[in-house]
């Protein structure tokens, strides 16, 4: 126990620090919600990572999805970091950096306003950030209560004080910048404890060999009678391994605080570097959290009794002191780096894109900074308290944290995920369209979460209905906008001129 809490100790002290280091570049809007867009490689790359990869992903889903298809569910993060990764950097990184500036957009809803030169499309943006955003951050409470139950004894009400305060202040002083700094110390730890947790893991069973064994001789029929179902190569249930793979690799191309990241990089050429970078980051991270949670039915788990989320920390709980204590430094840097995320995502959406120039028409920039540092408190707080109510509540479609992440990011991805796409690439992209993924991606799920019943069986699962909207917006907008009324000419030329500047190249990289 003295191990775990002077870790601890040393880990919050060092989170604080760098927050109270970073105050100086907090000071304006430009400065706060985006560091100044002077964030090198390495730090947004690894902001990227640790924003992806929480309590959600090593509590919830590795256990969940490992408890159903096995050693298969490792596929889920080689999705995470070939699609979800590598293709969202290589795909939109460049184009995000160079047209958000252009644009002088410091948020998605603010990028969609300013595209289609749309207010309303800003305002829509902005509330489906806000609302949706926030059952994804009672998510990470749920996942890192549950490690720190099992390893302290503490109360679940004080593990989510805990995390909210502290996060609360090193978001409150230093910003963006702050949280990228934290998120690369935080990314080294999950680097290193992935490695430790899955070797020792392992090591109970005798190794990766005789694990590989055990799990070929598991037996379920309730799930599937094919005998060694669960270390197969896609597992007892591909399609619906399939499913969760596009959820939680393409959604990440929609979401506001993972796209956001784009935003604030240094230089467009650095997004080679972080490509690289948050791929190997991702394969390592994600690849071994899936990977460790198809071994969990070798461990005495009663799932009926307990859920899917007491997976993992059974899997831990056998673990000695030193690594059980490197586990919740390990989550809690996950959980950490994307809670802040998330809240910078959702208060600076709220000031600059719901308030500013609406609610209240004039607004300076000292103004704009204090607003969004109180809405950060403002929205811990809120989800906070869904925490505390999800893990009391007896409605089964909010019980799981998989469930939980399932509804945010389908709502988010299916409705920002094929506009925001199509707005870079493509000139014909209209308003009207963006409009309706917007309504087709955030109702379908908020129809999915109350009327379930009522859905194909395929789709009452939130996760196969997450990757359902984004499937159908892809589909939905390039179909919209032929029907539509064009945007204005001068509107998408001025927005499209920014790729067509001419700039110095080194001969190594133009023989021109």
């Amino acid at each position: 126990m003295v191990i775990k809490i002077i870790l601890l100790v040393v880990f919050f002290g060092v989170m604080v620090g760098v927050g109270i280091y970073c105050r100086k570049n907090a000071t304006d809007v430009n400065g706060f919600v985006l560091g100044g867009r002077s964030v090198g490689p390495w730090l947004t790359a690894f902001a990227y990572g640790t924003s992806y990869f929480s309590a959600v992903i090593f509590i919830g889903y590795a256990g969940q999805f490992g408890w159903k298809y096995g050693i298969a569910s490792t596929w889920i993060g080689i999705g995470n970091a070939l699609i979800g990764s590598f293709l969202a950097w290589a795909i939109l990184g460049r184009r995000t950096r160079i047209m958000t500036q252009h644009l002088n957009s410091a948020t998605m809803p603010e990028f969609f306003g300013k595209r289609f030169d749309s207010k309303g499309l800003k305002i829509g943006a902005s509330i489906i950030v806000f609302i949706f955003l926030i059952p994804y951050t009672a998510s990470l409470y749920n996942g890192l209560s549950r490690l720190f139950e099992m390893a302290f004894g503490i109360p679940y009400v004080w593990c989510i004080v805990a995390m909210s305060v502290l996060t609360g202040i090193y978001v409150i002083a230093g910003g963006y910048m702050a949280t990228a700094i934290n998120d690369f110390i935080q990314g080294i730890i999950m680097l290193i404890g992935i490695v430790a947790v899955i070797a020792a893991v392992l090591g109970t069973q005798g190794g990766f060999m005789e694990a590989l064994k055990g799990l070929a001789a598991v037996q379920d029929e309730t799930v599937s009678d094919m005998p060694g179902a669960f270390n197969s190569f896609f597992g007892p249930d591909p399609l619906g391994l399939l499913g969760v793979v596009i959820l939680t690799s393409l959604g990440t191309w929609g979401l506001p605080q993972m796209v956001q990241k784009f935003y604030a990089i240094k230089h467009e050429k650095d997004i080679r570097k972080g490509t690289v970078i948050s791929t190997g980051f991702a394969i390592i991270v994600a690849g071994g959290c899936y990977f460790l949670g198809g071994f969990g039915r070798l461990f005495d788990v009663d799932v009926a009794a307990n859920g899917y989320d007491a997976i993992i920390p059974t899997m831990l709980s056998t673990l000695p002191d030193l690594l059980i204590a490197v586990v919740v430094i390990l989550v809690l840097s996950a959980s950490m780096s994307t809670l802040s995320s998330l809240v910078i995502a959702s208060s600076s959406t709220l000031t600059i894109d719901l308030l500013k120039g609406n609610i209240i028409k004039k607004m300076t920039e000292k103004k704009q900074v204090l607003l969004i540092r109180i809405f950060v408190v403002v929205f811990i707080v809120i989800s906070a308290l869904i925490a505390i109510y999800q893990t009391q509540s007896k409605n089964e479609s909010v019980k799981f944290i998989a469930q939980l992440m399932g509804v945010s990011w389908g709502a988010l991805a299916g409705a920002f995920l094929a506009p925001f796409l199509y707005g870079l690439y493509w000139k014909k992209t209209t308003k009207l369209a963006c409009w309706v993924s917007f309504i087709f991606g955030a109702g379908i799920m908020i129809l999915n979460l109350f009327f379930r019943s009522f859905f194909p069986v395929i789709l009452q699962s939130p996760i196969n209905c997450g990757a359902f909207t984004m499937i159908a917006g892809l589909i939905l907008v390039p179909l919209v906008s032929l029907i539509s009324p064009k945007p204005k000419k001068e509107l998408v030329e001025d927005a499209f001129a920014c790729y067509e500047k001419r700039v110095p190249a080194a001969q190594k990289r133009s023989l021109d």
